[in-house]
């Protein structure tokens, strides 16, 4: 009789048997992936010491408590910077090395809030005394905007910087309880210096708004609070999510700075008290947008996270129906589970390379700004708005999805997904609350169509700006959208166009209906004025593959594009139908009543095509063991021997009898068998 069959062996073999299916090669596309095998080798060398490196073990940490993870991200910085020295990394190692960590740093403020702030709006002067310190983190620096009561309504804050002529000095005053700084990231134990967002207030009581000041919150000598100010941790998040990291509050007792410290490059004020007018009324946004530029890459490698995790477990897990190998089936080859997991590959795919792209974009930002060419500004405002949007909300959907399609075991802890959600899911309230960000790009979209029919001089379709090319389409009254049939959907380009021209008619919809709006209005337009935008890179994306990548590959990534275009087409049908937008090909009646059917069929046959692929898709993600810190997405797929093995850990199977029987469970049970020994 031959040997049973062992289900934790046959993880393995079909780990390997689906890496070998993969027809892609890995390794190219891991490099595309990563901007190149340059890049790719740097950050691999970097994990390589990172994962060998003792103080960045991750066996213990899912038991700490919030206080030991707050005190283990600071052991991580130190030993980080230490490594440095070490090595000698450059400025680009080390924010390499940052992000390949899953610990959110309070440091991490520090580099994405405090110091580009920092750098694109402090004046010369300040500059030069400051900039040395920032850079070497001699200082530690957050970024204190949100308050008590208000958060994306910069204009509502409370907290006060009123000048005084007669000492060249302003004073920083919290006026309420509700004018606290919340929320703010490093504040609560690390910071020693904070940008403060404050109301500018002039001699006279002149309120010019917020502006931002440079105010030391900590000594230099032994890191206690500075008289006047009161400072402390805000406590634990939902899910327990960012525990490391020290969100606090600050108050300010009428503490004086001195006029240097006013980050006016753009916006100042004389000697005497007079207001000096920036360029432009949102140049204090600058940061901002920064933040939420960077924003799309972080949603693109979060969800390839999930996505890695789910679709190894998925590949290697056995359920349900018996498949020809007379084995239970693995869950991937289900359709019901491949069109909700292959999809995730194609969000993130997507958004990693739009990220770099914005990134780019907004470095020309920046740097037009330090001319003093503030011409991009309001056209980077809109597009980093709506993405901020789209990407939070679709990569905590996609987060979610990943950790239901692995069943029970998507909950525990050590399948990994779970934690990297709990620190995502903020994402959709800071920097700028998603619903209020939806208003804004309503407001702009609105702006630009009364631009193109309202102005004695209209923009033609050359002229407008990125975010708004789909209103090109009503500037031609003989433009139609597209006739669609089955064979509709392998081209990319009818896909971008239907997405344009919903755009385009919901704009104009909104525009006429202004003065009695439905109740998703500001969130469709929003939604769709993005994703219009998203597609027409996506286009550009899939033209420039066969540059970038060898046949098999470009055909394979391509299609990963596609994917991502045919299912943002799926999410937005109430608008395409509420618009007629599927429109026959005269001769060709759709077979069934569904006019959407043929969309559908073409999204499951991507899905299909793709599946067999998904774990060589995946793998070019380039995560390893130590950074994914799963169980369930292990590389070799001995899933359930990972699950085994970090089980034995936990605390409460240190001992065999639990320290609770005696006080506890032992008094219940004696008082019941008491009762029992009545009746």
């Amino acid at each position: 009789m031959g040997e049973p069959h062992n289900p934790s062996q046959q993880n393995a073999i079909d780990m390997v048997k689906a890496r070998s299916l993969t027809a892609v090669n890995v390794a190219h596309v891991r490099d595309f992936l990563h901007t190149g095998p340059a890049q790719w080798r740097r950050r691999e060398q970097i994990v390589d010491i990172l994962a060998k490196d003792p103080v960045f073990d991750k066996s213990t940490r899912v038991f700490a408590t919030r206080k030991e993870l707050y005190i283990r991200g600071q052991a991580l910085t130190n030993r980080l910077y230490e490594l440095q020295e070490i090595h000698n990394w450059s400025t680009q190692d080390i924010n390499l090395a940052l992000s390949c960590l899953d610990d959110g740093l309070p440091i991490g403020l520090h580099n994405v809030a405090f110091e580009p702030v920092f750098r694109l709006q402090a004046s010369p002067e300040l500059f030069s005394q400051y900039a040395g310190l920032i850079a070497s983190k001699g200082i530690i620096g957050c970024y204190l905007q949100t308050e008590l009561a208000h958060g994306t309504n910069v204009n509502r804050l409370e907290t006060t910087a009123t000048y005084m002529p007669e000492t060249r000095e302003f004073e920083i005053n919290s006026p309420t309880l509700t004018s606290t700084k919340w929320w703010i990231g490093a504040l609560g134990k690390t910071a020693t210096h904070g940008v403060v967002q404050a109301k500018l207030i002039l001699p006279g009581g002149k309120d010019m708004g917020p502006h931002l000041f440079l105010v030391q919150l900590r000594s230099l000598n032994d890191h206690t609070v500075l008289p006047g100010i009161i400072i402390g941790d805000i406590g634990p998040k939902a899910g327990n999510g960012f525990a490391s990291t020290d969100n606090g509050f600050a108050r300010f007792d009428h503490i004086r700075v001195p006029k240097l410290n006013m980050l006016s490059k753009f916006a100042g004020v004389t000697d005497d008290g007079q207001y000096v007018t920036p360029p432009h009324a949102k140049l204090s946004y600058g940061g901002m947008l920064y933040i939420r530029s960077g924003m799309v890459t972080t949603a693109g490698w979060t969800i390839a996270r999930g996505a890695t995790v789910a679709i190894r477990y998925a590949t290697v897990r056995r359920q349900g129906e018996l498949g020809a190998d007379g084995l239970e089936r693995q869950t991937i080859t289900y359709p019901s589970l491949h069109v909700r997991l292959v999809p995730l590959i194609a969000r993130a795919y997507v958004f990693i390379e739009l990220g770099r792209a914005l990134t780019r974009g907004f470095e020309s930002l920046a740097k037009g700004l330090s001319s003093g060419d503030t011409s991009q500004l309001a056209e980077m405002h809109v597009m980093t708005s709506g993405l901020k949007v789209l990407v939070s909300t679709t990569a905590i959907q996609d987060l979610e999805t990943a950790r239901r399609s692995m069943g029970g075991h998507g909950y525990s802890a050590f399948a990994g997904v779970g934690r990297t959600y709990a620190d995502y899911l903020p994402a959709a309230t800071y920097e700028g609350e998603n619903f209020v960000l939806d208003g804004q790009v309503l407001r702009a979209a609105l702006k630009a169509f009364r631009g193109l029919f309202t102005s004695t001089s209209p923009p033609t379709g050359h002229s407008l700006s990125p975010t708004s090319q789909y209103l090109r389409l009503l500037l031609d009254k003989n433009l139609i959208p597209p006739e669609l049939d089955s064979t509709s959907w392998s081209h990319p380009a009818t896909a971008i166009l239907l997405l344009e021209w919903r755009t385009a008619l919901l704009v104009n919809e909104s525009a006429q209906t202004l003065s009695e709006p439905d109740a998703t209005l500001t969130q469709r337009v929003s939604r769709a004025v993005t994703e219009a935008f998203v597609a027409a890179r996506v286009g550009e994306m899939i033209d420039s593959l066969k540059s970038a990548l060898k046949q098999r590959e470009a055909e394979v990534v391509g299609k990963v594009y596609l994917l991502y275009l045919l299912t943002t087409l799926e999410s937005s049908l109430v608008d395409l139908l509420s618009f007629g937008l599927f429109r026959a090909t005269p001769g060709h009646p759709p077979r069934s009543r569904d006019p959407t059917r043929s969309l559908r069929v073409a999204i499951a046959g991507l899905c299909n095509e793709l599946a067999p692929e998904a774990i060589g898709l995946t793998d070019a993600f380039g995560f390893t063991d130590w950074e994914l810190d799963s169980a369930l997405g292990v590389y070799d797929g001995k899933v359930y021997e990972a699950l085994w093995a970090r089980v034995q850990n936990e605390p409460l199977n240190q001992t065999e009898v639990t320290e609770a029987y005696e006080p506890f469970i032992k008094p219940v049970m004696t008082r019941g068998r008491k009762l029992a020994a009545k009746l």
